[in-house]
């Protein structure tokens, strides 16, 4: 299920950043941060991305959320690697949606 979502947008105070979920051609999936998708996507695709992505390539996105800086990007990513591929999954299945209201410190698959 690829996911129909902006993929770059600014706000009045700056950049905002994505947390996005790829599966790989091995059904594997990886966790990462960018503040352009798109192109990030493309990185991945065309082997430029991360290490782990390259020998398994082509890539699909199949979740991203925003959020409103690099820092809680960061941790978001982070609490999102933590989870297992089932909680994972869940997260996927759960309508993508271009906000999220997740905050450090919430261990709820919920947004």
């Amino acid at each position: 299920m690829a996911v129909n979502l902006p993929t770059t947008t600014k706000q009045a105070t700056g950049e905002l950043w994505f947390v996005y979920l790829v599966r790989c051609q091995d059904s594997t999936l990886y966790t990462g941060m960018t503040n352009n998708v798109e192109q990030r996507l493309a990185k991945h695709n065309r082997g430029k991305g991360a290490r782990y992505t390259r020998t398994r390539r082509p890539v699909q996105l199949v979740y991203q959320e925003i959020q409103a800086s690099r820092s809680l990007a960061l941790k978001r990513e982070y609490a999102i690697k933590g989870l297992s591929r089932r909680e994972k999954e869940s997260l996927i299945q759960k309508e993508s949606t271009p906000h999220c209201e997740w905050k450090p410190g919430d261990s709820s698959l919920a947004r």
